[in-house]
């Protein structure tokens, strides 16, 4: 089955071949919402399942993220045409003060294989701007990444200042100094000990509103 071949190229890290393979798909007439709830999302279950038991670690992990990514770019465009609806809206960015970015980016390549639309403001992310994100975008989460234990107050008063202006959004956060004791003592809505805690967080916490 074609779609396997698609979900096999994302498990063999190859990006190349999967954006070549969703190309065909797509010209061969296969629904949008079956390329991406069959193949790109399956794939990247499996990938959180494989991670979960050991068998793949984080390089695996960011590339096959990287493979998802080829074929979604080739479907993005068509998701939009056909009005797919996308499992929910994240804001994703690293906080303010910190400059790393490889562990809130696998995080926005997953949550986009999982279906959701994901606006990544990078790193560096002042409050003020994640608040505008959320408001612009309509955000059903923002997600918070910090890897260093100095940026942490300003992950609080990012949570912070979010909840004082806009009650909407659910808030989740992440990173190397973080843990659920600190999500629950800033007031987040969640923690997510790796990319796929934070994907599967998110999904519950959608599920939930």
């Amino acid at each position: 089955m074609a779609l396997d071949d698609i979900y096999d190229s994302i498990l063999g890290f190859d990006a190349e071949r999967t954006a070549e393979l969703v190309r065909a798909e797509l010209a061969a007439g296969t629904e949008v919402r079956a390329i991406l709830d069959e193949a790109l999302i399956a794939a990247m279950d499996e990938v959180g399942v494989q991670f979960s038991e050991g068998v793949l670690f984080v390089p695996e992990m960011l590339m096959a993220a990287m493979a998802m990514k080829g074929g979604l770019e080739i479907l993005r465009p068509h998701l939009s045409a056909s009005e797919a609806k996308p499992a929910g809206v994240v804001v994703i960015g690293t906080v303010k003060g910190d400059m790393h970015d490889i562990g809130k980016s696998l995080v926005g390549m997953m949550l986009e294989g999982s279906g959701f639309q994901v606006i990544d403001l990078g790193i560096d992310v002042p409050a003020e701007r994640f608040l505008a994100a959320a408001e612009a975008h309509q955000a059903d989460i923002v997600g918070l990444s910090a890897l260093l234990t100095t940026t942490m107050p300003a992950m609080q008063a990012t949570v912070t200042r979010l909840r004082e202006r806009n009650a909407g959004p659910r808030i989740i956060v992440g990173g190397a100094p973080v843990n659920q004791d600190f999500a629950e003592r800033i007031g987040a809505d969640g923690y997510g000990e790796d990319a796929p805690g934070a994907v599967a967080l998110a999904r519950r916490l959608v599920a939930d509103r």
